[in-house]
């Protein structure tokens, strides 16, 4: 694949310092992963740089707060059109990048095939044009007038909200950028952000911000800082609310800190009940979905499915039928798996897959449907191929991992037992009609988001907050008495 280019120059990304580009005389260059060929010049900034804007983040929520939260629901309407079908500014040399010309330069660094890169697209464009229902599943309908005059009613009370900090600080992933839609509602909520972007996905958070911009917001609002992890941890420490995206290695060390949301492996299952699985085949659609949608880069991807029966019959169906699945061009349609942007990551869990299988009581059912090894090299790229195991009980190693590729577990669990040895999950779909089963998974700390029925664990749906509830997070109700209850009116 030859990437076309919208101007002969090499285009430069600048750090943005409240919405101003900076050029820094530290560049590291983003590549084609599949060819090595440099498609970008990136601006680095440290720590120090980083620290000094965020001594004036109060400056950047002034200007976020002269515009209502309705205004800013309109602002994220227009910006989502601008996203989608709009061609936008691309760093400071007078390049622009149209969507065709987006969706190719994020498949060359992420490995993405531009299907998957399309549908992360709509993705955040639907997640900006439907913000207000996003809004009112994240403040349980609260009017938004409370935040612009800091005081209202709600249920006929008085009610006030004051923020918890004065921006949110973004230590952001790779590995699929349909994660930054996460960080949108922020925006209406008149909170700037301060955003390190991933090493390898810069592209997408820039298109957004420069379509927020275009839309009408402040461009004081956005800090986009390409910078080491010693710029990414000043960002967690001195932002007052920050989310953090990465393995467990990364994000174990801020998983006490209340002033950090930690988006790290989700863990997410399928739990079939003793009611429904002599009826299993009616949901094979629903697990290859879970499994596989995205290429299996998402938290939100199934990397367990837990039976009472049956266990190595259904791992058998799935992996007849993900098992065949092998890497296809990036352009073509029918695509279903992502290249590695890094082949030592791919080579890291293939090595470690390996290492599990040595542990008794775990069978690779897909191998004898792939028809050559699980880690391939197609168009100079690096892929893993879809596994399904088999394991004998959840305690084996390989049991309740999650990697980034259509990867999944099947174990037979009796229903009694599945809450206590699942974990924690950030999804969890559980197909059952079994009242005191489902009254049980109701009440487990342990499940984040759940679907009763069979409904994939990668399905969003936009008024329900996913991995935590980020106006909370953004935000504190304080107790509030007037003397004179006219003064709410």
């Amino acid at each position: 694949m030859t990437l076309r280019t919208e101007s002969p120059r090499l285009p430069h990304l600048p750090a943005l310092r409240r919405g101003k580009a900076y050029a820094s005389l530290e560049q590291t260059e983003v590549r084609d992963c599949r060819t090595g060929a440099a498609l970008a010049r990136i601006s680095q900034v440290n720590a120090g740089v980083i620290r000094k804007d965020l001594a004036r983040m109060a400056e950047s929520r002034a200007a976020l707060k002269q515009f209502s939260c309705e205004k800013l629901i309109g602002i994220c309407a227009r910006a989502a059109g601008l996203f989608l079908h709009e061609s936008l500014p691309l760093g400071d040399q007078g390049h622009t990048q149209s969507p065709e010309h987006y969706i190719e330069t994020l498949s060359a660094t992420s490995g993405l095939p531009f299907v998957m890169v399309r549908r992360n697209m709509q993705k955040i464009a639907q997640a900006l044009s439907r913000m207000r229902s996003v809004l009112e599943g994240l403040t349980r309908g609260l009017d938004l007038d409370v935040l612009d005059r800091g005081v209202g009613k709600h249920g006929g009370r008085p009610i006030s909200f004051y923020p918890a900090a004065q921006c949110l600080g973004l230590v952001m992933p790779s590995n699929s950028p349909g994660v930054n839609s996460l960080w949108l509602p922020a925006i209406p909520l008149k909170m700037p952000v301060v955003l390190k972007p991933g090493r390898d996905e810069p592209w997408t958070p820039y298109r957004i911000i420069q379509a927020l911009i275009a839309a009408g917001c402040p461009a004081e609002a956005f800090g986009f800082y390409p910078c080491d992890h010693e710029g990414g941890a000043e960002m967690l420490r001195g932002c007052g609310r920050a989310l953090v995206f990465g393995d467990q290695a990364t994000t174990a060390q801020y998983a006490n800190n209340p002033a950090i949301q930690v988006h790290g492996p989700g863990f997410s299952k399928i739990l079939i009940g003793e009611d429904a699985i002599e009826r299993w085949r009616d949901f094979l659609e629903v697990m290859v979905s879970s499994i596989a949608d995205n290429g299996g880069r998402s938290c939100i991807n199934a990397s367990a499915v837990v039976v009472p029966r049956y266990a190595r019959e259904i791992a058998e169906a799935l992996a007849q039928q993900l098992g065949p699945v092998a890497p296809l061009s990036a352009r073509e349609e029918r695509a279903r798996l992502a290249a590695f942007a890094n082949p030592a990551i791919a080579a890291a869990i293939d090595a470690a897959i390996e290492a599990g299988l040595q542990t008794p009581g775990a069978v690779d059912v897909t191998s004898k449907h792939r028809g050559g090894p699980r880690m391939v090299t197609f168009e100079g790229a690096t892929y893993l191929r879809p596994m399904i195991v088999h394991c004998d009980s959840f305690s084996h190693p390989l049991a309740n991992r999650e990697f980034l590729f259509p990867y999944a577990s099947v174990v037979e669990l009796p229903q009694a037992a599945m809450l206590a040895q699942i974990g924690p999950s950030l999804v969890v779909t559980a197909i059952t009609d079994d009242r005191d089963f489902r009254a049980a998974l109701l009440d487990s700390p342990l499940i984040e988001r759940l679907n009763l029925g069979p409904v994939p664990t990668t399905q969003v749906s936009w008024d329900q907050p996913h991995e935590g509830n980020l106006f909370d997070f953004l935000y504190r109700r304080r107790a509030l008495e007037f003397a004179d209850t006219a003064q709410l009116a």
